[in-house]
């Protein structure tokens, strides 16, 4: 039988790819086919010498995500080396604990920058060249805490929320015919992890949430 995770040939880009969720989805979607670039502040050597050992070609995109100056230059480094961009995953993120009556400016804005803006403003470069390219998938990683609020987190949690609910408002762009372009948002957390479809959320375990991004990266509306 086809391997149904198969996306040789296809090239994703993965934000805050050094450790954690990010590293494992970069390393989930190389050993399912797919060129990686592995974006963030910090390299992310040890995932780039996995994904090669994979017999993946792996780039390491440094960029500082905090504001939204690379962006432009992410996705075009992503192009101009691994020869173009099907996916993206949006892992990256920050958190700033206080209560909320005491919570800064200084610390709303990093979060929100970090989690937020530079999201959107990624989706939009890379949804462009998805758009011309009549293809593409983009998954944003989001948090349980966009349904349960959390303790102590208000900017993270008002960021995740964004990162899940600014993608309808892309899709319709980006999804237009002749396009073949999705988004999805998957709720991850430390411990469990969550698919989200409209009214509802079916909680998985972190292998199963790898294996649904990975899932979600080679569904047919790639265009393949």
């Amino acid at each position: 039988m086809a391997n149904p995770f198969d996306i040789t040939g296809r090239i994703a880009a993965i934000t805050g790819a050094n450790t954690g969720i990010g590293q494992a989805i970069a390393l989930a979607l190389a050993a399912a086919g797919a060129d990686v670039a592995l974006i963030g502040r910090t390299p992310a050597t040890d995932t780039a010498d996995k994904a090669r050992a994979l017999g993946r070609k792996a780039e390491i995109v440094s960029a500082d995500l905090s504001t939204i100056a690379p962006v432009a230059g992410v996705v075009e480094q992503t192009i101009d080396t691994l020869g173009g961009l099907d996916i993206l995953v949006n892992n990256a993120g920050i958190i700033r604990r206080n209560d909320s009556l005491d919570f800064t400016e200084e610390d709303w804005d990093a979060v929100i920058d970090t989690n937020l803006k530079s999201v959107f403003f990624l989706c939009q470069a890379a949804g462009r060249h998805m758009v011309a390219q009549g293809r593409g998938k983009v998954i944003n990683i989001a948090s349980m805490l966009t349904f349960q609020g959390g303790v102590r987190v208000p900017s993270y949690t008002a960021s995740k929320s964004g990162t899940k609910t600014c993608l309808p408002a892309l899709l319709t762009r980006m999804s237009s015919p002749p396009s073949s372009v999705t988004a999805r948002s998957t709720i991850s957390r430390q411990n469990a992890s969550s698919e989200m479809s409209p009214g509802r959320a079916t909680a998985l375990r972190p292998s199963a949430s790898i294996r649904a991004i990975t899932s979600r990266a080679s569904s047919s509306s790639t265009g393949r």
